[in-house]
């Protein structure tokens, strides 16, 4: 079982490494009780949004994470993965646009995500 860090890590490099725009991780344990973190990310296409979703299933699968509910996956502007107290929001430019979590979630403290990205590094 992964911790939420691990999680975060495992779901950030699988975003990045399918070329997933604008990744934001939101620290939410304080305005919500629906998750401790949210992450966030576009893709450029409905198709790009569900090979972003695959992998992150995939990976998470990989490191013995199974979602617990996902909404939207086939569908079109968004995909929301479930992993308790982590959950993924993959949207399209316009689908990001017109939910507006950053905007929803404001007051939420932006995680740094650079340490994730930069793991593997060297």
């Amino acid at each position: 079982m992964l911790n939420e860090k691990e999680m975060i890590s495992v779901i950030v490099k699988a975003l990045d490494d399918k070329k997933g725009k604008d990744l934001k991780v939101l620290h939410t344990a304080d305005q919500t009780t629906l998750a401790d973190y949210f992450i966030i990310c576009s893709g450029n296409s409905n198709t790009q949004v569900r090979a972003l979703a695959d992998a992150v299933e995939e990976a998470m699968s990989k490191a013995g994470e199974e979602p617990h509910h996902i909404e939207g996956h086939r569908g079109g502007l968004w995909t929301l993965m479930d992993y308790s107290s982590v959950v993924v929001h993959i949207f399209t430019d316009e689908g990001r646009e017109f939910y507006g979590l950053e905007r929803l979630w404001s007051d939420a403290e932006t995680v740094d995500i650079s340490e994730y990205l930069t793991a593997d590094a060297g």
